[in-house]
Parts: structure tokens; sequence; C-alpha cells
């Protein structure tokens, strides 16, 4: 018996420090990212070359006002991503979450550093030391990073106190209600902090890796080792750490205003022409993976698939290959095969990264608010037009994709016959039941759930 519990033990799954808490980090973000693709909606269509001076309005001069609507209320949410990223990740990373969490980030993000990031707009504690610490700019700014430290500060101080009860005298302020009031103090500390490190901070991501960016991003091998890395962190929800780096800290540009903004979506989106030139090497190579290859990927596991399963299979497959060629989201095609066959999800991990090599090679500059689908291409057409120097690389971002798709249906279909893998419609014969075709296919996404973290965020009540 004592032999039994002994090899018991031996075989527990042993955690790794603080992957849990990263994962937790990683969930947290989609909140505030799935505020973007309304802000690219608006900031597109009140574009100049849509409904602006050069679209729409040089026909129709009434639509000019309705264009300038349009792109203040777009351009309003990716100047203030800081803001919606510490409101977002503090309700996205706190235990059941309510309305106080939300105040709290608030409260704190306005403690911190005020509502804007210019030398007029800044505020905050980091607007009062920002003359001893940033001499250059008079401005101390940590983007999007700022906005994420005060949202987990939010989250824990919701957590520790939120049940914190206070003398008689002072029991109104006790509860939820004390939450907002320590997340304050919390981050007056904060800043103090990172005022003191922003010497530090400025020269090491805004100056060597953010000059990086600019200025080496559009190499092949920047684009080859992200997209690669990008995809072998999805089976464990980590991509979205990687991703927000390049996408909304790496890199800066001005806006209209002339504040500076940083990250390749965020300048893509919103940054002044002649200072968003280097924008779209992080983005570009996802269409054509996301829009034809995993589609193609998709048709290869149900051309496979058992003939009697085929039809369920083919139910599965069509309706995550469309929402991936749609929308850009392809996490539950991708859990289909990469728990059950890793190996063939590695080569679609070394595809993905020479997809951005090769559109980087190309010269290729396009972009999105949320992900590499149809809808981000078609509204992001003639700012890509104007970043590649044409339309006929954007056109051309078509073509490759379609080469992707067969080169994926390819792959997949020999791969899937020659090592009998068990994909979506492929399960043994002693599966039963109306749904078994589709089991493979619903064990991936639970096994997704689990090791992404979004099993244990939905038990803890966060979002």
């Amino acid at each position: 018996m004592a032999q039994d519990a002994a090899g018991t033990s031996t075989k527990k799954k042993r955690n790794i420090p603080g992957f849990s808490q990263m994962q937790r980090v990683g969930r947290s973000l989609m909140l505030p990212i799935a505020s973007l693709p309304i802000a690219a909606l608006l900031q597109r269509f009140g574009a100049a070359d849509v409904l602006g001076a050069d679209g729409l309005a040089k026909h129709a001069s009434w639509v000019q006002p309705i264009a300038d609507v349009l792109a203040g209320a777009g351009g309003a949410i990716f100047d203030n991503l800081p803001l919606i990223f510490a409101i977002g990740v503090a309700v996205g990373y706190a235990k059941k979450a309510d309305g106080s969490t939300a105040l709290a980030a608030l409260i704190g993000y306005l403690t911190f550093t005020g509502a804007g990031t210019g030398e007029n707009t800044q505020g905050g504690v980091l607007h009062a030391l920002a003359p001893y610490f940033s001499n250059d700019t008079k401005v101390i700014n940590y983007g999007v990073l700022g906005g994420i430290v005060i949202g987990i500060i939010a989250a824990k101080m919701y957590e520790r106190f939120r049940r914190t009860k206070l003398p008689t005298y002072l029991a109104f302020f006790g509860g939820r209600r004390f939450v907002p009031i320590v997340t304050a103090a919390a981050s007056v500390v904060a800043g103090v902090i990172m005022a003191l490190i922003y010497p530090a901070f400025d020269w090491l991501f805004n100056k060597q890796l953010g000059g990086f960016i600019m200025t080496h991003g559009s190499n092949p091998g920047t684009g080859f080792v992200f997209g690669t890395i990008n995809r072998l962190l999805v089976p464990f929800g980590l991509h979205h750490l990687l991703n927000s780096l390049p996408w909304f800290q790496l890199g800066n540009c001005t806006n209209a205003a002339g504040d500076t903004l940083h990250g390749d979506i965020t300048c893509f989106m919103s940054g002044a022409a002649g200072t968003n030139a280097w924008t779209g090497s992080f983005m570009t190579g996802f269409f054509p993976i996301m829009m034809f290859a995993l589609p193609g990927a998709a048709l290869a596991i149900y051309h496979t698939a058992k003939p009697e399963r085929r039809k369920v299979t083919g139910g599965v497959m069509v309706s995550v290959a469309l929402t991936a060629f749609l929308t850009g989201i392809t996490e539950p095609l991708e859990y289909a095969f990469a728990y059950v066959a890793f190996p063939l999800y590695l080569v679609h991990a070394l595809l993905t990264g020479s997809s951005l090599a090769l559109c980087n090679a190309l010269g290729i500059k396009d972009g999105f608010g949320f992900s590499a689908g149809l809808t981000d291409y078609i509204i992001n057409f003639g700012r890509a037009t104007e970043l590649s120097g044409g339309v006929g690389k954007v056109l051309l971002l078509l073509l490759i994709g379609l080469i992707y798709g067969v080169i994926y249906y390819v792959v997949f279909r020999f791969a899937i016959t020659k090592w009998n893998l068990r994909t979506p419609g492929r399960e043994d014969d002693d599966d039963s039941g109306s749904n078994a075709a589709a089991s493979v296919f619903d064990e991936a996404q639970v096994a997704a759930s689990k090791s992404t973290g979004k099993a244990d965020a939905q038990k803890e009540g966060r979002v």
C-alpha cells in the first residue's frame, strides 16, 4: 500500500512555478483586445480614403462630418488603450470580479498616470515625476504595459480586500468600497517605483527593443521566429503574452494630435503618415494562414475522416474553417490536431513562421484590429495599399494564401493517412454514438480548456 501511494505521488502532475499565473494574465488580455474590432471599424470608415476627403466626401461634402465623427470615435479607443487594458485586465484577472473591480482599476490608472500620454495630457504620479526621470520628452510613457500592471494590482486588491470589515465608524467604506481606496494607494507606490526605473525601461524597451522592431521587424528572420513561437504557445494559452509586446508595446509612432503611441496594431491603425511606415511586419503573414491554410487543413481532415463519420466531421470542419476565414479565430481548429497530432502542429507552426517571413521579404504591409480574417482584410485594404506601396502587393496576399492552402491540404492529408493520426472523424471503431465522429474534436476542446487555463478561469469566476 505504501509503495502504491508512493508510486501515485511520483506520477502526480508537477506544476511549473508561475505558469498558471502567466495563463491568467494571457486570458485576461483577451477582454480588452476584444474591444479593438469596433475601434478598427470606426477608424477605417472614418479614414480619408474611405468616407473622408479622399473618399466619398470628395464627391459628397456632407459625408465629411460623418467621417470625422467615426474617425474620432475609433481614434479615442486606440489613444486610450492603456486605460482600457487596465480595466479589462482587472476584470479578467480577478476571481469573481464585479463593477468595483473595474472602478478600482480606473481610479488606480488615473492615480498612476492620468488619462493621457502627452506632456499636456498626462497626469497622476508619473506626470509629477516626469521632469526628474524623463529629461528628453518630459513624459513617462509605459503604454499598455502600465495598464496591465495597474489592472493586475486592482485585481489583487479586489481579491484581498473585497470582504474587509472596518470599525463601525468607518463601516461605510468597508467591503467592496474599500477596494478603490486601497488600489489608489497601491498605484501611488507603483507609480513611484516605475518612475524610478523608467530611464532603464526607456533605454531597453523603447530605444533598444522598440528601435529593433522599427528597424529590423520587417526582416524575414524576425517574422519567422515570431510566427513560429506565436503558434507554439497557442496550446498553452500563452500566445497573447507574446503578442502584446510587438502589437501593443514595442515600436512607436505619433497620432494626429502629436501624442506618442506604441505597438504594431496601434500604430498601423492610428499612426500619422510618415511615422507608421514600419508597421504590419508582425501581422501580415497571418492572413494567408488564417484565411486559407487552416481551412485547407480542415478540408484534409474532412476528406480523411471515415466514410460513416464524414458527414458529422464535415459539419464541424466547415464551421471552424469558416470562422477562421471570416474572423481569423483559429484556436478551435488548431486544437483539433494540436493534442492528437503534435508533430503536425509543429509543422503548422513552422509554416506560419515561413508565411510571415515571406510576406516581410516581399514588402507586403497589412494589419488587423482583431485577427487576420477576411473582415479585417477588407476593412484595412486602403491602409495596406498605402503602406505596401500599391494595390498589387495586397492582392498578392490572396495568391500566397491560396498556395499555402494547397500546401496545408497536401501535407495534412499525407500525414494523417501515412501515420493514421487520430484526427476528428478517425476515432477507433469501438467508439459509438451519434456524435462519435466529432468526439476527438470535443476531446481536443476539453484538453485545450485545461492546458490554456480556461477551465480554471471558469471555476474561479474569471472571464
